[in-house]
């Protein structure tokens, strides 16, 4: 029996110091980075979590391009401005691809916009963004719609009468029914127990993306599928939203064409009639319900979450709250619909927008690229089918880029006049042949329904409270702490 038990644990031993040797000989392929454990990689170092924190002081050691090791996955990681700019549109088309992870092959299949590769995810792309053109992004029938949801905003804050409250469900509800208007021509009543399900769902499923359930899920697939609650929630949520989804697009099937006022879903059916036989077209149905599904993830999280920032930092910075208030009414005055156009006329609220988007940072880390072909980032060589990951945090708060990166300040979009200045290293939508899909929509959205808000209310402390909390919650975006603020009508 001890014999047995001796064999064992020699077996374990050597397959242990096996590990280790692969993963040394296959270090040496990749940019340098901190020494991987067998089995786990760097994954204890990190906590099971991919933290900016910890980047920033791996980044320290090893350089500004650096391998860590998922268990024996290497994912190369670039870090600061510089790196991520070079990183990322040097060798652009090289770097284009997305893993195909456990995970996305649940979320996806292969298929929609976010996570799919190749030709399939080049037609997508090209006709999503020649869509959104169709529909008026960046133009006056757009601007409506977000107009109308932000008349409804701030309805629900006159009814509050100046009360205390928490913004999250009504700005997210605003948010998420900018998205519904362009995919299905419709919005939802904030009474709709299924549009609470909906956002409820993407949330779930949005939260799982940097969690240690992830990567357990990774490693061990068949134990956290049958024993991992918060795996089984994310596939509850996935369930629910694409039969939603299936269910709008029936709807849809079944009103017909219309001739005018399309949707998403309209342009897309017609597409799926038009290249109906064409052996390279990617237009079906299955791909349709993912790309909506990638709109709802991409767009609803992030423009709730910057908003629901911007209102807390004009509570705790009140002076700058008054100078945007002073400017809408010069320009503007106190009542007339604001257009996106008139960003142009408002250098200082702008910069403020652009100043919150750099400051709160809700997206740490961009969504994961990876390698197409053998390439070089910044000297060090790349196989082909590895893992690159972009810290957008060491961008937007580089100290060689931001005058003062740990300080809200608007001055950093404003030269010596006053004037709006675009700056090189502000990158919340990413940069590259990825860059987000929706970044015209959010900038539309995050303008229209901040200076809307700020014509009509001034945010306050509820009494009582002299100080708000204003340290991130750790997530697939960084949220603020919950927080009550009034609403006071000016």
């Amino acid at each position: 029996m001890l014999t047995v038990s001796v064999m064992l644990v020699l077996f374990v031993v050597l397959l242990v110091f096996m590990q280790f040797l692969k993963l040394q000989w296959m270090r040496r392929q990749f940019p340098p980075g901190p020494t991987p454990y067998p089995f786990v990689g760097n994954l204890l170092q990190m906590n099971f979590q991919i933290h900016h924190e910890i980047l920033k002081k791996m980044a320290k050691i090893h350089g500004n391009v650096f391998t860590l090791w998922l268990s024996d996955i290497p994912v190369v990681v670039l870090q600061g401005f510089q790196a991520v700019k070079e990183g990322l549109t040097v060798h652009a088309e090289d770097v284009a691809g997305r893993p195909t992870s456990r995970t996305f092959h649940i979320l996806t299949h292969g298929n929609g916009v976010m996570f799919s590769n190749g030709r399939l995810w080049k037609q997508q792309r090209r006709f999503g963004l020649a869509t959104m053109r169709k529909m008026g992004v960046g133009k006056k029938d757009q601007e409506y719609r977000l107009q109308k949801e932000a008349y409804h905003l701030v309805e629900y804050f006159e009814k509050t009468n100046g009360e205390p409250l928490d913004p999250t469900m009504p700005v997210v509800h605003t948010v998420s029914n900018v998205i519904c208007s362009v995919i299905f021509g419709h919005r939802f009543s904030k009474d709709d127990e299924n549009f609470h399900r909906l956002i409820e769902s993407i949330d779930t499923i949005a939260a799982f993306g940097n969690s240690a359930s992830f990567f357990v899920y990774e490693m061990f697939p068949w134990l956290a599928s049958h024993f991992l609650a918060p795996f089984k929630q994310t596939i509850s949520s996935i369930n629910f939203v694409n039969a939603v989804l299936a269910k709008e697009l029936e709807s849809h099937r079944e009103k017909g064409k219309p001739d005018e006022n399309k949707d998403f879903i309209d342009y897309y059916l017609d597409e799926i009639d038009k290249t109906k036989g064409h052996a390279d077209a990617t237009y079906d149905e299955e791909n349709l319900i993912q790309t909506i599904f990638d709109l709802f993830l991409a767009g609803i999280e992030t423009t709730a979450t910057t908003l629901r920032w911007a209102l807390l930092y004009m509570v705790v910075y009140p002076d700058i709250q008054e100078k945007v208030q002073k400017e809408l009414d010069a320009v503007l005055g106190c009542s007339r619909l604001i257009c996106y156009e008139d960003r142009k006329k408002l250098p200082y609220t702008n910069a403020v927008i652009h100043e919150i988007q750099r400051y709160s940072n809700i997206i740490l880390i961009a969504l994961p690229r990876q390698s197409v072909k053998d390439t070089e980032l910044l000297g060090f060589p790349v196989p082909k089918n590895t893992i690159i990951l972009s810290n957008i945090d060491s961008v937007l708060s580089d100290p060689g880029q931001w005058e003062t990166p740990d300080q809200f300040n608007p001055g950093h979009f404003l030269d010596e006049d006053g004037n709006f200045v675009n700056r090189e290293a502000f990158l919340p939508f990413s940069i590259g042949h990825r860059v987000c899909m929706g970044e015209l929509l959010a900038r539309m959205e995050l303008f229209i329904v901040f200076s809307t808000l700020l014509q009509a209310f001034t945010f306050t402390l509820p009494e009582g409270v002299k100080e708000a909390n204003t340290k991130f919650v750790f997530g697939s975006t960084m949220r603020p702490p919950p927080y009550q603020l009034c609403a006071i009508p000016r």
